[in-house]
């Protein structure tokens, strides 16, 4: 039993690393996949949007699915999915069938991970156990970040950009028969309980609409209308969770101290570090010229840099300090990273210019634990879950926004430069300039929120160390 145990946490972790490394290596492949394939410089934003979308808008509901049908069968579904679209999208031969493919994607994504943690916790029910395995199942998320670009680049470069999503076939292939085997089944309490679907499809196509305005915006004269419809369509959500009998974000979880701040906070931040990743990756190759693979390993200290602080330092020094204190520091970090950019040469040396900016990511890792501990500070213990779910799903929402906008931006500018007769490559950097220049303003924003909003739960301060409620 304790084998079978563990077996079924390394199939919940395959899981989790399929999804954090399909993200990581779809980045370094976007030249290749816009060279190949046509994609404007905006509309490339879908390659990564629609995955994001169809992840964060489905994440609520797929975990309640999960209670009414059955978490392993869930997770199972959502493996299959997943792995079906990871096919279509290797075989994408034009933008379309790439983008509904990564929508897919998206899709098994949400499914899959909204039910892993629930089966963990009931595979491992003592405390230091379970310690264990949640801390193993975190730790494939910084190793797929962390190899994920590396490993992006090598198959781009060796093969081609089509083996990035086929490398999931197997995988997914082994999780699938492995996790009929060894996950615990158990029969969901039924449909007959109530899922808000109504409120599903608002969410996520109030999101779909708002970001397709924002990446047509130089192009369409409907985007006024299509920002009207986008905010009707999340005001109905709104709406429906405040009527509905079983709502997907019961309104009163936002109530609780610190959560709506906390998420706020996390959607500017991850919206300015998100798109820093992805259009860091375009300056590294399509301004200084790298291949797919070095551009892997020159990204690869940012991630290694985030791995270590938020597995090794982060807790220790919450602990020490206090999950506020550090999320500003994390938060001033992330702001000169930005900085450093706003400013990067169309010349630029590696040592110089671009790894600063790498070791600084590392904020990043002080960041995200910090925001995770102060967003749960406040919730009610039956509220957890909720409160959970929603922090995963404004990660998501955060990121296609930024990618949305600050790419849409980027190209813009770039146009413009290139109309008033500048090369490409100084008119591309002007571009990037600009985008992570508007990056660094939301991460100040974000500062200001979090100094202004942000304050842990009595009950968290309680438990603290006495030097640490000294400090």
């Amino acid at each position: 039993m304790d084998r079978t145990r563990w077996t079924a946490l390394g199939v919940l972790a395959t899981g989790s690393l399929m999804t954090i490394l399909d993200g990581s290596i779809v980045t370094v492949a976007l030249p290749a996949i816009q060279a190949d394939l046509g994609f404007s410089p905006a509309g490339l934003s879908w390659v990564v949007n629609a995955y994001l979308i169809a992840f964060g808008s489905l994440l609520l509901l797929a975990g309640r699915l999960g209670d009414l049908l059955g978490r392993k069968r869930m997770f199972l579904a959502g493996t299959a999915v997943f792995t079906a679209a990871s096919l279509l999208a290797g075989a994408a031969t034009s933008p379309a069938p790439l983008i509904v493919a990564r929508f897919l994607q998206g899709v098994g994504s949400a499914m899959a991970m909204a039910v892993s943690l629930g089966i963990l916790v009931t595979l491992f029910t003592a405390p230091a156990e379970r310690s264990r395995a949640i801390a193993l199942f975190s730790f494939t998320g910084a190793a797929g970040a962390a190899i994920g670009q590396v490993v992006g680049g090598v198959i781009t470069d060796v093969l081609s950009w089509h083996w990035i999503f086929f490398i999931n076939l197997p995988i997914g292939l082994a999780a699938l028969l492995l996790g009929h085997r060894v996950l615990p089944a158990e029969r969901g309490i039924g449909l007959r309980s109530g899922a808000d679907l109504t409120g599903a499809l608002l969410v996520t196509a109030g999101l779909v609409t708002a970001i397709y305005a924002v990446v047509e915006l130089e192009r369409s004269v409907r985007t006024a209308g299509l920002f009207a419809l986008a905010i009707a369509l999340l005001a109905g959500f709104v709406v429906r969770q405040a009527t509905a009998r079983d709502p997907l974000l019961p309104v009163r979880v936002l109530r609780a101290p610190g959560v709506a701040a906390a998420n706020l906070v996390q959607v500017l931040t991850l919206a300015a570090c998100f798109a820093f990743q992805v259009l860091v990756t375009l300056y590294l190759q399509n301004v200084l010229g790298y291949d797919a693979l070095r551009t892997g390993l020159a990204m690869l200290p940012a991630a290694v840099a985030i791995g270590a602080v938020s597995l090794g330092l982060s807790a220790r020094l919450n602990a020490r300090f206090g999950e506020r204190r550090m999320l500003l520091v994390g938060l001033v970090l992330l702001g000169g990273v930005l900085g450093l950019l706003a400013r990067v040469p169309v010349h630029a040396g590696y040592v110089v210019d671009v790894l600063p900016v790498m070791l600084l990511a590392s904020g990043f890792g002080l960041v995200l634990p910090a925001l995770a501990t102060l967003a749960m500070s406040g919730a009610r213990a039956d509220d957890a879950g909720l409160v959970s779910g929603l922090f995963n799903t404004t990660q998501q929402i955060g990121m296609a926004l930024g990618v949305a906008v600050l790419a849409t931006l980027a190209a813009a500018r770039t146009e413009t430069l290139r109309t008033a007769g500048q090369g490409v490559a100084e008119a591309l950097t002007g571009g990037y300039r600009l985008a992570f220049g508007v990056g660094a303003g939301l991460v100040a924003v974000a500062f200001v929120t979090a100094a202004l909003l942000l304050r842990p739960a009595p009950a968290q301060m309680v438990t603290e160390s006495p030097a640490a409620i000294r400090l």
